[in-house]
């Protein structure tokens, strides 16, 4: 690449694609953002207020045809993230895909395929494998400090109550997807292996709303799994516990473990006639705001230097995988394997 900065369209103006969107703006010098596309007039407006004089758009093709891009950023919801990504992907642009990657492995694939074809990048958003902690324990696991790794245990539990367009698991594959999806990735990371098998069981127990027209609506689950390599995984989600963004993982070797994430906002902890009192982060906008812009740093750095993504197509397709496994297992009441 030349010294010009990377031209970048940004599909999907809600809170995941606005964070992307700031970092290109300006905390990364070597990107442009020459394109913002979203359905609701309201999200472009509020996006252009905050970045400036952009081009906006309504569809998605009409940018692709209108404004010359090196790169797109997805974060539409997932049901489009193929059709955008293929297209991104034959005009010869770049890709940064947000989670879930698309809603089934044949999808995932078509995506793969076309940006291999056409040799473009394709990154995926898992932010959790930019964030310091998260790689600091990834380091102590393969330095051996706690011997082979055993059992991966990784919750998300989000505090707010979720969108109507999620009841339908047609359409959005539930939390499991919406959710998990991060836990997922950081369980197949940490284990340093895939998943064989898993079992999930779902409940909604938090989203009332749902249950007349979406009776297979899920707003907490728990997912057991086995790997190839014969360690144990657990996640857990939820959605709606109000009390907090609640992210964190636990690692165990055969000769020690290793805790990751944190619930606590900060470090300062009050007391008083009243009791303790800490800070608690309220949202993963907060929590991973470091992260995020490593991964849009690293995404940016792997166009200019002609490198593949250290999140790739193949780990979008896997976490997808376990994503469908584990709703059919839900459904079935069955363990699951997976190829």
């Amino acid at each position: 690449m030349n010294s010009e900065k990377i031209k970048i369209g940004v599909v999907g103006c809600g809170r995941a694609g606005m964070i992307h969107a700031r970092n290109f703006a300006s905390r990364i010098w070597e990107a442009e953002i020459v394109a913002l596309v979203d359905p609701s007039e309201k999200n472009l407006g509020n996006a252009k207020s905050e970045l400036g004089e952009i081009r906006t758009f309504r569809d998605y093709r009409e940018a692709f045809s209108s404004v010359e891009m090196d790169a797109v950023l997805i974060a539409s919801p997932t049901a489009y993230h193929r059709e955008i990504c293929c297209l991104s992907a034959e005009s010869g642009t770049h890709v940064f895909c947000e989670k879930p990657m698309a809603m089934n492995a044949t999808e995932c694939e078509d995506m793969i395929k076309v940006c291999k074809r056409e040799k473009v990048k394709l990154q995926i958003g898992f932010m959790r494998r930019f964030d310091r902690g998260f790689i600091a324990a990834k380091e102590r696991i393969e330095s051996g400090e706690i011997g082979e790794v055993v059992m991966v245990r990784s919750l998300t539990y989000g505090p707010s109550i979720p969108q109507p367009w999620m009841y339908d698991l047609a359409k959005s594959n539930g939390p499991l997807a919406e959710v998990s999806s991060h836990d997922i990735d950081t369980l197949r990371w940490f284990s340093g292996s895939e998943f064989s098998e898993v079992y999930a069981v779902g409940g909604n127990f938090r989203s009332p709303d749902a249950k007349k027209d979406f009776p297979d609506f899920y707003d907490n689950v728990t997912l057991a799994a086995k790997f190839a390599n014969g360690a144990q995984g657990i996640v857990n989600g939820a959605q709606g516990v109000r009390y907090g963004y609640d992210a964190r993982c636990e690692i165990l070797g055969t000769v020690g473990v290793i805790f990751t994430g944190a619930l606590e906002g900060n470090s300062v902890v009050t007391c008083n006639m009243k009791g303790m009192n800490r800070a608690i982060v309220s949202s993963w906008t907060e929590l991973f705001l470091d992260a995020y812009l490593a991964e849009d740093r690293d995404f940016i750095d792997c166009i200019l230097e002609d490198r593949p993504p250290k999140v790739a197509g193949i780990d979008g397709l896997m976490a997808v995988k376990v994503v469908n496994a584990g709703n059919e297992s839900i459904r079935t009441g069955q363990t699951i394997k997976i190829n």
